[in-house]
């Protein structure tokens, strides 16, 4: 995400006295663009008990993580870490792009923490997990876009449960995405020397279709995600999956064609969900997506040979990913 501004608004000095959250101004502004209707009454939040909430909440902030959860705004983290799961944000809270559609703030990352692959470890033996999902913002300006931390961090939950399954959900790498790749396949090698079967699903979200590119994922390139989904559907004893969120004002027929490049790129597994504004700061809504609609796109996902399809309102890529 680029740091591209629609306002003349920019990010003011930290000042040691004040939190993150008062130290972040938006740095595009789309509050004067309303959303098209009433969020419709079945798009509703799972309603569950607080069953592994307070556990949950007390392994990510005890070992000092972060979570997509909690920084994308997820509509969906009652539900999960009420079912004691939670997807683990390497790298910090703070993206070098900013995409319309992303609640995670934007701005000058701090320096890499290099005992992150380690503090996950121990959250996920704490959790009792034996899948995980890893993602992370995009880091830009590190020479390998961040992937040694993915590759730690998949040693380290393999030297903490051998049978362990992992999802990457990885940025597009920008300019080093072969580098960032080898770094990966190292480490997938560095598992399968200890004789022991590994599962690794290798994600990476399209978002949304070209035309809108420009206007919802800046600094982003189609073309290069693709890309990014071919090397890593490459790797041996890889899967690979990708992510579409709707109501940007996509068309049936350009969703068809994302979904067949992405098939051709050797992707396997696929989301769709509906887009919900984390804010009035964000790009607005423009269709509110019919369950039937969501019906018909999962009917396409499965005719085009997708092995793995989720669709409807409150899917995200990483919802039920562990299914």
């Amino acid at each position: 995400m680029s740091t591209e501004s629609n306002t003349s608004q920019q990010p003011i000095q930290k000042h040691p006295n004040r939190t993150v959250a008062q130290r972040i101004i938006p740095i595009f502004d789309h509050s004067d663009k309303p959303n098209s209707s009433r969020m419709p009454t079945f798009i509703r939040q799972a309603l569950t008990d607080k069953t592994h909430f307070a556990s949950t909440a007390a392994s990510v902030h005890g070992n000092k993580l972060v979570t997509v959860c909690e920084e994308a705004h997820c509509p969906n983290q009652n539900e999960c870490w009420n079912r004691g799961t939670a997807t683990f944000m390497l790298l910090g809270d703070t993206c070098t792009r900013a995409c319309g559609f992303c609640a995670v703030k934007t701005g000058q990352p701090e320096k890499v923490d290099l005992s992150e692959p380690v503090r996950i470890a121990q959250a996920v033996a704490e959790m009792a997990l034996d899948f995980v999902v890893l993602t992370s913002v995009n880091r830009d300006e590190l020479p390998d876009g961040g992937a040694g931390i993915f590759a730690e961090t998949f040693i380290e939950l393999r030297k903490m449960n051998a049978a362990i399954g992992v999802e990457f959900l990885t940025p597009d790498f920008r300019n080093c995405q072969e580098k960032a790749v080898d770094i990966v396949t190292q480490a997938l090698e560095v598992a399968a020397s200890s004789e022991r079967a590994f599962s690794l699903i290798w994600g990476h979200n399209i978002e949304t279709v070209p035309s809108l590119y420009k206007e919802v994922r800046k600094g982003s390139k189609y073309e290069r995600s693709l890309d990014m989904l071919r090397l890593a559907g490459e790797v041996t004893g890889v899967q690979t999956k990708s992510s579409i969120i709707l109501g940007l004002g996509e068309t049936e027929n350009e969703v068809y064609q994302v979904m067949q490049d992405l098939r051709a790129n050797q992707v396997n597994r696929i989301a769709l969900g509906q887009y919900l504004r984390p804010t009035r700061y964000h790009l607005p809504v423009k269709e509110y997506l019919s369950l039937e609609q969501f019906s018909v796109y999962e009917v396409m996902a499965e005719e085009l040979g997708f092995s793995w399809v989720k669709s409807g309102p409150m899917v995200r890529s990483s919802y039920h990913a562990e299914d």
